[in-house]
């Protein structure tokens, strides 16, 4: 890597990554799990390969963004050669949730377990992104008055122009649902789920958070994205479950607790139900690890 590519922000008070910009050229970086705690932006300039991202694999080539939430578990395996640049920002530094209104790309670029986790930059956006990263790389180098909040307008930029794209580009999904109301009621469902599922498990809960009756929310759901409340709420359960079984050596009983579940048997049986395994043979015969050495045999 050449390291003046490399421009890095560091919190002061505690450390750690603030805010990062690289440009890389191999695949050393993202060769094996990543599972930050800060967003991750990977803009594939060149190259394609297989996207390895929760329990899915995709598809990525030229002029791919790639977008992780923190903790979200992903690792690329290129084809060819990769070149592209990456940008790493903490939420400290700048908090989605805290911006949706101002961003709305929570739900569009990060924590959507719905869509692939890739945009296609146009060739009338790439332009526009060089520009912005460049932009940020000259600001990083420069010290002066209010340099984080300049840093953050940049970002906020950036990651409106790319939400804008893959919402453009998901309209096919979007003419499908020409009600505008019941669509935006579903994203609110998907974020309230997001925001939720480790405290609140029913369909219920979800119906009095927006303010709807289970019924209603229930065929809305049905209707468009051809699942069940219940589905959706365990769906998003069972991926954190699995994150947590394979990516740490936590006690079943603690990650049970720790998504809501005071009994460990019952989210054990909740567990099998849903993925037809126990957890503990979930974390002693599934996950990145054991899948990348079975396929590097």
């Amino acid at each position: 890597m050449n390291t003046q590519n490399t421009l890095t922000l560091v919190n002061p008070q505690n450390g750690n990554l603030a805010f990062k910009v690289f440009a890389f050229e191999t695949n050393d970086f993202f060769d094996h799990i990543q599972r930050n705690n800060y967003y991750t932006l990977i803009w594939i300039q060149k190259g394609k390969g297989k996207l390895k991202a929760d329990f899915s694999d995709y598809k990525f080539s030229n002029n791919n963004l790639l977008a992780f939430s923190p903790y979200q578990p992903f690792m690329l395996i290129p084809e060819n050669g990769l070149k592209g640049t990456a940008i790493q920002f903490h939420p400290d530094f700048f908090c989605i949730h805290k911006h949706q209104q101002e961003v709305a790309c929570n739900g569009v670029l990060f924590n959507n377990i719905y869509q692939p986790p890739t945009v296609t930059i146009d060739e009338n956006s790439q332009s526009t992104l060089q520009m912005i990263i460049e932009q940020m790389k000259s600001e990083m180098q420069n010290t002066a008055l209010a340099q984080y909040e300049l840093l953050i307008s940049y970002l906020k930029i950036f990651l409106i122009t790319v939400a804008r794209l893959k919402t453009d580009q998901q309209i096919e999904a979007r003419n499908a649902t020409s009600n505008l109301q019941e669509p935006f009621i579903l994203q609110s469902l998907k974020e309230a789920i997001e925001k939720n599922y480790k405290e609140k498990h029913t369909a219920s809960d979800y119906a009095a958070i927006l303010n709807i009756t289970a019924k209603a929310l229930a065929k809305i759901a049905k209707t468009h994205l051809n699942k069940t409340l219940t589905f959706l709420i365990s769906e998003r359960i069972i991926i954190e479950a699995k994150r947590e079984l394979y990516l740490t050596n936590k006690p079943v009983k603690q990650i049970a607790y720790e998504l809501g579940y005071d009994d460990e048997y019952y989210f054990s049986r909740f567990f099998k139900t849903n993925t037809d395994v126990s957890p503990q043979i979930y974390r002693n015969t599934v996950g990145f690890d054991r899948q990348s050495s079975l396929n590097a045999d």
